[in-house]
């Protein structure tokens, strides 16, 4: 009997990218990510046809910009190529209007609401939180069941992060898990949603529940706190450039702060254990050499990319790359390529944890839009490694990842491991 959640394949995974005809190569299969095949496409249109336009596809027709370079000419100037319509390739439905956020204005708009959250993200507050993170990190680590193969993306990845979302919004800490379970329900492509049998209401349904909770705590922090917390429900509470938005606004801002918080640092928590199991030397090197963790977090951000790409919508008729782009075209910035753009980063498919420019990566964007919460994502894979390394001298992959089904959350659904601590023998 077939499977009435499955989703029909478009017959690019696992073909061969030189195979298929170059019009009508589709990057943004979420099949490719799920199975991994994604690179040798992208390999193809950075040497052949960098700026890369796709005429079907589930999202419609849209331009695929895959060269480093490229990407940074189509970040810069946002009165060209806004994220005011969409920051992902489908638009949302007519009765479910919801939009990500200040990630999705353009201009002074964008900036005020930016500079609301900002402080929440910055120095002084993340040097609060991380002997915070650390402690939590430390509980996590400790109750690992040595010997035993368990998940690594529910027992650690989504505990951490989670835990540091629930801080980040001053959330109810019982509840912390419905945080990742709105974050899924917000990133699934679509052909990812239907793949687990959960419909577009479905999602609508759980997003506004996500609205509903957060409601609840805007109400009770409408007035200034005078214990000089800071937190993100607070501050949008209480701004006069937050304080009166539409509720769908307000959501669309929680969803981005969770996404942003959440699908970033998860997967790339993952994507480190898999990165240094697959490149066995790199993990020798790092246990000589731990000073080299905070590089090593740059470069696990630039190896997995967590946020596949970033759509921008043309404001008005331009060119790139020799390609005449029309007013209303989208526009894919695909991170995950630029990353591996092989002008810029020295055999670019490597994991190398001494990666001298590991830190030009793109996955945290450029420019107006650029990653608010990059420095707690860095934050927190750097103080994850060092307590791993004092604790644990393999953390083991023992079966093959499972990946999401979304062209936009590139991570990990499952990843088995087991770990060995110092001294024991083995195949650690």
């Amino acid at each position: 009997m077939s499977d009435p959640t499955a989703v029909p394949s478009k017959g690019q995974a696992g073909a061969d990218p030189y195979s298929i005809p170059l019009e009508r190569i589709d990057v943004s299969d979420s099949e490719l990510f799920e199975t991994d095949t994604q690179w040798g496409y992208f390999e193809r249109l950075r040497r052949e046809d960098p700026v890369h336009h796709c005429a079907q596809s589930d999202f419609g027709p849209f331009w695929s910009v895959t060269k480093y370079e490229d990407i940074l000419t189509v970040e810069k100037p946002p009165e060209i190529f806004s994220s005011a319509h969409s920051i992902v390739l489908g638009d949302p439905p007519p009765d479910f209007p919801l939009e990500a956020g200040f990630i999705t204005m353009d201009g002074v708009k964008h900036d005020a609401h930016r500079k609301v959250v900002q402080p929440v993200a910055a120095p002084r507050n993340i040097g609060f939180l991380e002997p915070l993170i650390r402690g939590r990190i430390t509980e996590i680590l400790d109750e690992l069941p040595a010997g035993e193969t368990f998940d690594w993306v529910d027992r650690v990845s989504i505990e951490v992060t989670t835990g540091m979302l629930a801080t980040l919004f001053d959330f109810p800490w019982d509840e912390r898990r419905k945080l990742t379970f709105w974050s899924d329900m917000a990133t699934a492509s679509p052909e990812g949603v239907g793949a687990v049998g959960v419909t577009q209401e479905e999602r609508r349904v759980a997003l506004m529940e996500c609205l509903d909770r957060f409601d609840a705590l805007w109400k009770e922090r409408q007035h200034a706190r005078t214990d000089g917390r800071i937190d993100f429900v607070t501050a949008l509470a209480t701004s006069e450039a937050t304080r009166h938005v539409e509720p769908l606004e307000y959501l669309g801002t929680l969803v981005l702060l969770i996404v942003g918080g959440n699908d970033t640092t998860r997967n790339s928590i993952s994507g480190g254990v898999v990165a240094l199991n697959e490149n066995p030397g790199q993990y020798d090197k790092l246990r000589a050499h731990p000073e080299l963790i905070t590089n090593m977090s740059s470069e696990i951000i630039r190896w997995q990319t967590p946020l596949a790409y970033m759509r921008r919508t043309a404001t008005q008729d331009t060119a790139l790359a020799g390609k005449r782009i029309r007013k209303g075209d989208k526009i894919a910035m695909w991170y995950v390529s630029a990353n591996r753009d092989e002008e810029v980063f020295e055999r670019p498919n490597d994991f190398l944890i001494d990666r001298e420019n590991a830190r030009e990566h793109l996955a945290f964007g450029r420019g107006v839009h650029f990653c608010m919460g990059s420095r707690i994502a860095e934050m927190q894979l750097r103080v994850l490694w060092e307590e791993v390394l004092r604790r644990f001298r393999h953390v083991e992959v023992v079966g093959p990842p499972e990946r999401i089904r979304s062209n936009f959350a590139k991570g990990y659904a499952k990843l088995p491991v087991r770990v060995h601590a110092h001294g024991e023998h083995g195949r650690a």
